[in-house]
């Protein structure tokens, strides 16, 4: 990409001290944003008032939009909640905009709230496309990922969990580890897929800035 500038004709007599501009090339190298698809799972952790629980994050799973097989994850139970936020932020830092399906609604303030617990820093701002917030404007259809990768025919289809699985996944059992981990691979999977078709169709909003809402910290000079 190239921009071209034109100096505007003087509007009178040049004097000996106008300095003449010519025109100039100025080169412009750009590159493919990376793009970060993610998930992650939570199991209940304890009550507020009534029914309503609270929850922690047991999982969470990423991959590269140009590299969809090669997923990483990470398991409660398997490894310390601490380590799975800095691998996960390792990778968050580096992307230049995430994605994902109502992580604007649960999985970025979901990992906020970890961090916190945990005494960490708080994500930082980031582009986002989420294909559930940004999706058009619609009626009468469900815009769930199952329902949605449901409709499009996905290769990659949603990991059906029942009861006495979640129960065995929320106990952090191996048999229930290896039940969470085939089913948050299999979303950023199926999600990847689903994204590109809704893209393709030209049914997603632009992706917009996400923020933590948290205040930066002042520098002070002396």
């Amino acid at each position: 990409m190239k921009f071209r500038i034109h100096p505007k004709p003087p509007s009178q007599t040049p004097t000996p001290d106008t300095i003449q501009v010519r025109p100039a090339s100025v080169k412009v190298t750009t590159r493919p944003l990376r793009v970060l698809d993610f998930d992650i799972e939570n199991r209940p952790l304890t009550y507020l008032g009534s029914d309503f629980t609270t929850a922690e994050v047991t999982a969470i799973a990423w991959a590269w939009v140009d590299r969809p097989e090669d997923v990483t994850v990470y398991l409660l139970g398997e490894t310390e909640l601490q380590t799975i936020l800095v691998e996960f932020l390792r990778a968050y830092e580096q992307a230049d905009m995430v994605t994902g399906h109502y992580i604007k609604g649960h999985d970025l303030p979901m990992i906020n709230g970890a961090l916190m617990e945990c005494q960490m820093g708080p994500l930082p701002d980031k582009m986002v496309q989420d294909t559930k917030v940004d999706l058009m404007r619609l009626k009468g259809l469900s815009r769930s990922q199952e329902s949605l990768g449901a409709m499009f025919q996905l290769g990659h289809q949603k990991v059906v969990m029942n009861q006495s699985k979640w129960r065995a996944a929320n106990r952090l059992t191996p048999a229930g580890l290896a039940e969470v981990r085939a089913r948050v691979v299999g979303d950023v999977q199926q999600h990847i897929a689903l994204r590109k078709e809704l893209l393709a169709l030209g049914y997603l909003a632009p992706p917009t800035e996400w923020k933590s809402g948290a205040a930066k910290a002042e520098a002070y000079t002396t």
